[in-house]
């Protein structure tokens, strides 16, 4: 059941947001390269975690988790533009 859940989560199209082994830069740089290029703001808004992995219900008060732009100055200039939290 694991290995279907994970294929399957693996397998997602460009469109339907983060897939499991994405980092913060990779899922980025998906999103705004996509045939229809999202905007840092909502490509950060797909790709960004937030404490209780998503999962509604699992944290009482769930947060963002800073983006993790190490690396990527350009994605960096971008988060401050737009006033995302992030790790460089």
């Amino acid at each position: 059941m694991l290995a279907a859940t994970v294929g399957l989560l693996g397998g997602c199209a460009d469109e339907l947001g983060r897939k499991v082994t994405d980092s913060d830069v990779s899922c980025l740089r998906a999103q705004m390269g996509a045939r229809v290029a999202l905007s840092f703001p909502m490509a950060a808004n797909t790709c960004q975690r937030m404490t209780g992995h998503n999962v509604v219900g699992l944290a009482k008060h769930p947060e963002p988790i800073p983006l993790d732009l190490r690396g990527a100055p350009d994605l960096q200039a971008q988060a401050r533009e737009y006033n995302y939290a992030y790790r460089s």
